[in-house]
């Protein structure tokens, strides 16, 4: 079970599961939970988490308990939610974070199985995680947050794929908290934009000219960087320990990149990709 909250922390004597917490978003909000007391259990497809468990160790007062789980299977997501609770007796949030951002995919080089998995782990992993937690969730009026993106909101070139995907979690989240008030719990998401994380590192190194693309994902913000996983971190905490009069909303992190005119006519800019 728990242990009773300490004054300063946030989120003291809680317990929270985080999907993909090896790195990126997931590590920084795995290490800000432990920092603020929290007993967190996440995981990722990796048998072994590396250094992870031994690094929140040293940050404390909370700990932290890796379980490998591939967020594509039902089996493996059910196991998780009983590990979890089994462990500490309770759940009181989960931090939907797991998913992937392909390269560039174009319409007539997407096939049918290409979507299915990605939707499979974007999309469906977070319903079924929300499916087994809830029951949990339900008995202390906890919360989950989906991590969503605002190319859900904005759209993307080449990404229709990954779009589809993100715009299905911020409409999910909006209709699982209508269904959820009625027994207190509440479903919230962020929407991060161009957050410096090793799969936007990934995918510039695949780009052409690595760092032209880097400086336009710093381009892209009115404040001129791209933000990282920390700030994402704090918003989730924020959801999860502070903003108890907000469900169903979609907190966009994005530094301005959705604001103000810019030239963005695709008809002068001549390409081949469907010839």
């Amino acid at each position: 079970m728990a242990a009773a909250a300490s004054p300063g922390l946030r989120y003291s004597g809680r317990v929270a599961l985080v999907t993909g917490g090896t790195r990126g978003i997931g590590r920084a909000v795995v290490r800000l939970f432990v920092q603020n007391g929290a007993q967190v259990v996440t995981c990722a497809k990796e048998e072994e988490a590396g250094d992870l468990e031994q690094e929140m160790k040293t940050l404390g007062p909370g700990d932290c308990l890796y379980v490998p789980c591939d967020v594509t299977k039902e089996c493996d997501i059910k196991r998780l939610v009983e590990v979890t609770v089994k462990r500490f007796g309770r759940l009181d949030c989960l931090v939907n974070n797991a998913g992937w951002h392909p390269p560039e995919q174009t319409i007539k080089d997407t096939s049918a199985d290409d979507f299915r998995a990605l939707l499979d782990l974007n999309l469906l992993s977070c319903f079924l995680m929300a499916k087994y937690a809830m029951p949990h969730l339900r008995e202390i009026q906890g919360s989950i947050v989906n991590v969503s993106s605002l190319v859900g909101v904005i759209g993307q070139s080449h990404a229709v794929p990954y779009v589809s995907t993100k715009g299905a979690v911020t409409a999910m989240t909006k209709a699982m908290a209508v269904d959820e008030s009625k027994y207190g719990v509440r479903v919230n998401c962020i929407s991060p934009g161009n957050i410096w994380t090793p799969m936007w590192q990934e995918l510039a190194s695949n780009a052409p000219d690595p760092e032209a693309m880097i400086q336009g994902g710093k381009d892209a913000q009115l404040i001129g960087r791209m933000g990282t996983p920390e700030e994402c971190a704090q918003a989730v905490l924020y959801l999860v320990a502070e903003a108890t009069f907000c469900t169903g909303i979609d907190l966009i992190l994005s530094g301005g990149a959705e604001l103000n005119y810019a030239n963005k006519n695709q008809q002068r800019v001549h390409s081949s990709i469907y010839d």
